[in-house]
């Protein structure tokens, strides 16, 4: 079998499901879902995954001869984060600066918030290092080495093997850092993470902290990567093990690094989502995965939006991510009813209990509401629950729990309410929550929804994207036939990717763009040598520059493509007066530069031409669907039965293997050669609803919602507009809705 003709397998580990796609040597897609936590039945769900494709015995090794590639993303490195369960590491600063990361920029997460709780330093122990150099490069102390190495040797003796090197200005003066690695091996340290490598940025709390991240992180990531290194060599056997990174961009597991890790999965989702939009003819997109944890957003417009300075859990991160906003509010997400208010997550099920339906005692989650709406139908949906993992959704349970609540909702609020109102209410708040989270990625940064096509995703992203459409006023979505999988279908369909940055810092003129481009030649070498070893062909290397622009005085750089001093103004004056509605007459500053090496993939969407066939592609059945406040009449459809140039009016449920796409009333569904279904509505949207004055525990939390998020985008504009460093890095300042 030649290398061309074995198996590829994208995966991607979610926190509740893990989804993997295998293609075969014949060209044939096969998909697969199972649960990321199964403990008593395998230990990892993405080895599990693909014996389960190749249809392997429990005692079988897997043929990796037989597997060219795995290309998969990961939550391991996240989840290792937001549960504070890295690595014992230690932090080696310029002496003076003990508590710089721990002081951090003193701003508020929470601007309403009256007790303000500090997310927690992750390092163990921090050594100050004698030495400084002058921003300008002047040595002002010389590194001392016995001192360092003498207390480097009792943190080693201690139990502490991991390192991460900040020091002041090393991001343009890296001698003292390089020294100080120098010596933390000769001691044996397993792991040193240096910040101008990590980051070669100006700032010391971003730079410090991402590579504090990094220390923290890598090691969980490399003993993750040894681990499914130790299945792929067991044959002494060539496969190749590509990662997610949270640029959008591939790379080899033996440079997947900590601080590229955090948006891992999601990532692959955006890549999948742009790549069948585009094919499918639609330009202007915002991607909605709905998985079982949480919601992923993005945008697109024919370009991947980054941002480079990112705050992920109290934690400042200075590295390109996918500009990816996530809410937790997934089909595990948990209901409360609290303070006369229905309230959705942040809390989750996860896949262990899992929702109420799961049949392991788990509580009622926004799967639940849509089991009680019969929106998901158990005798369609896999048999895989209970302790058995044989067993069909329970119904039942759902019914019994929701009644509860009922009676809970009916008692605090004096209003007789349905068991079935109470589902509906919680899955309006959710819808709530995605509609506000989108709103942050579009409308709040500039762009009109009335023209976007919503692409929607995830094993739970269908069975919403009607009601999160029309909380938005979009009128057209888009699913492709593996939206089910999209995350990790995006993972095979995915460059390799890699970003060089340096930090600049400088005005903009004609002098200063001479330095950047012989900037640009360092790091295009650079980079080009690097992708090579990684094994991308010197024929597939495509280089793309980026300048990051703000006015002086200001703290909000904007990314613009690299080219003449007028290009550039031009260019960012236009995006300037785009995000800020405004241009100023300023000095402007080139804060750092950036080169993206892409390794363009060799595989495209397939395009698969479906045939119109004379069977029978009528309803399978029909179900009494609980929407709009009332019963009703819903054909049910199985998606492989639905030909091309079929159309479906809602209210109506198809059925595929990996999701249940939910066709509201007022929409239909139209399938085109490709198998592409898109959603249009049928009646423009309502601008108004007139809601009365009655006390409404549903409406209350959806207007606390949306008051909420009015106040927190008038103080996104003062941020950015902001020049005071209390409001624009401390964020010191409150708004507020009056009356």
């Amino acid at each position: 079998m030649s290398v061309k003709n074995r198996w590829q397998f994208w995966i991607d580990r979610g926190g509740t499901f893990t989804d993997i796609i295998g293609r075969s040597p014949e060209g044939e897609t096969i998909t697969h879902k199972l649960l990321s936590e199964n403990p008593e039945h395998y230990e990892d769900a993405a080895i599990e995954g693909i014996r389960q494709i190749l249809d392997l015995g429990a005692d079988e090794q897997l043929p990796t001869k037989d597997i060219e590639c795995i290309k998969m993303g990961t939550t391991v490195g996240t989840n290792a984060l937001l549960e504070r369960k890295g690595e014992n590491f230690a932090l080696v600063v310029t002496k003076g600066f003990r508590d710089t990361l721990r002081i951090g920029y003193q701003n508020r997460p929470d601007i309403f918030a009256l007790d303000i709780k500090l997310p927690e330093v992750l390092y163990k122990s921090v050594i100050e290092a004698e030495e400084r150099y002058s921003s300008n490069g002047e040595e002002l102390a010389p590194l001392d080495e016995d001192r360092l190495r003498k207390d480097l040797k009792e943190l080693h003796d201690s139990g502490i093997h991991s390192l991460a090197v900040a020091l002041m200005h090393s991001y343009r003066y890296p001698e003292h850092e390089l020294a100080i690695e120098k010596i933390a091996k000769e001691i044996g340290f397993t792991h040193i993470s240096l910040s101008h490598k990590i980051s070669p940025l100006i700032k010391i709390i971003g730079r410090g902290e991402t590579t504090m991240v990094d220390g923290y992180l890598s090691p969980v990531l490399q003993r993750y990567v040894d681990r499914i290194h130790s299945v792929l060599r067991s044959n002494g056997d060539d496969t190749s093990l590509l990662f997610m990174q949270s640029n959008g961009g591939l790379t080899q597991a033996t440079s997947f690094r900590g601080k590229d890790s955090i948006l891992s999965g999601p990532a692959g989702g955006i890549v999948g989502a742009a790549t069948v939009s585009e094919v499918a003819g639609f330009k202007e997109i915002i991607s909605f995965d709905m998985g079982g944890t949480s919601t992923d957003v993005a945008h697109y417009n024919g370009e991947y939006e980054r941002s480079f300075e990112n705050e992920i859990d109290g934690i400042h991160l200075y590295s390109p991510m996918m500009h990816i906003h996530t809410v937790a509010a997934g089909g595990g997400s948990i209901l409360h009813y609290e303070n006369g208010r229905f309230q959705v997550g942040p809390d989750s099920a996860g896949s262990e209990p899992g929702p109420a339906c799961y049949r392991k005692g788990g509580p009622l989650t926004v799967t639940d509401c849509n089991v009680m709406l019969s929106k998901v139908i158990p005798e369609y949906f896999p048999q895989v629950f209970g302790e058995s993992g044989t067993l069909p959704l329970d119904k039942g349970t759902v019914h019994a729990k929701f009644e509860e609540m009922a009676s809970k909702v009916s008692e605090g609020s004096g209003k007789n309410i349905s068991p079935e109102e109470v589902a509906e209410g919680f899955l309006t708040v959710a819808v709530e929550n995605m509609g506000n989270a989108i709103k942050k990625i579009s409308t709040q940064r500039g762009y009109d929804l009335k023209s976007y096509t919503l692409c929607c995703f995830g094993g739970a992203g269908a069975q919403h994207a009607c009601l999160v459409a029309d909380s938005l006023g979009m009128s057209t979505i888009f699913i492709h036939p593996y939206a089910g999988v999209l995350s990790a279908y995006g993972m095979g369909l995915a460059d390799q990717r890699m970003i060089l940055e340096r930090s600049v810092e400088k005005d903009l003129n004609d002098t200063t763009i001479e330095q950047i481009r012989e900037l640009f030649t360092e790091m295009e070498n650079e980079g080009r040598q690097s992708m090579q070893q990684q094994g991308v062909s010197p024929d597939r290397l495509i280089a793309k520059k980026k300048v990051h622009v703000r006015y002086s005085g200001t703290d909000t750089p904007m990314e613009i493509e690299f080219g003449s001093r007028k290009e550039i103004t031009t260019r960012f004056f236009e995006a300037h007066r785009k995000r800020f509605g405004f241009v100023m007459e300023k000095e402007i500053v080139v804060s750092a530069a950036s080169v993206e090496m892409i390794g363009a993939n060799e595989i495209h969407v397939e395009r698969k031409k479906m045939e119109t066939s004379e069977n029978d592609s009528g309803p399978c059945g029909t179900v009494q669907m609980y929407t709009d406040g009332r019963y009703q009449t819903a054909n049910v459809y199985e998606r492989c039965c639905l030909d091309a140039e079929h159309s479906v009016t809602g209210p109506a449920l198809i059925i595929e293997d990996n999701t249940t796409i939910i066709v509201e009333p007022l929409w239909k569904a139209d399938i085109d050669a490709h198998g592409h279904i898109v959603l249009t509505r049928t009646v423009p949207p309502k601008e108004h609803v007139a809601l009365g004055t009655k006390v409404d525990p549903i409406m209350l939390e959806v207007f606390n919602n949306r008051f909420m998020s009015i106040a927190q985008q008038m103080g996104y504009s003062l941020q950015n507009t902001a020049y005071s460093v209390n409001i624009k890095e401390r964020l010191d300042f409150s708004c507020a809705i009056f009356d």
